[in-house]
């Protein structure tokens, strides 16, 4: 519901969509390529589901270094890495990305 309402995160259209909204990786765990293998894993999960489309609200740092702190709820890179696209962007650090599934 708070995606729903939100200025920044609100909906693009009417497809229903499942979104990837956080994520928590140990701190012993970081650096290692897991934050993509947990979206796959996602994307998995929801494509069993029956899901079209996936999607998630990273961040894009303006910074070369991100805190941990400000990327729970992913980096673009990643989503890129696993075939996202960018479909909207109504803040500068905050773009709105969806991968469609094939089944």
């Amino acid at each position: 519901m708070r995606l729903a309402t939100s200025r920044v995160l609100a909906p693009v259209d009417d497809a229903p969509v499942w979104s990837i909204v956080c994520f928590f990786v140990a701190r012993a765990h970081r650096g290692r390529g897991l934050m993509r293998r947990l979206i796959e894993g996602a994307v998995a999960h929801a494509r069993r589901a029956g899901a079209r489309l996936v999607e998630a609200y990273p961040v894009e740092p303006r910074a070369a270094v991100v805190p941990p702190v400000f990327a729970w709820t992913g980096l673009v890179s990643a989503f890129r890495k696993t075939r996202f696209t960018e479909v909207a962007r109504r803040s500068p650090s905050r773009p709105i990305m969806r991968r469609r599934i094939r089944r």
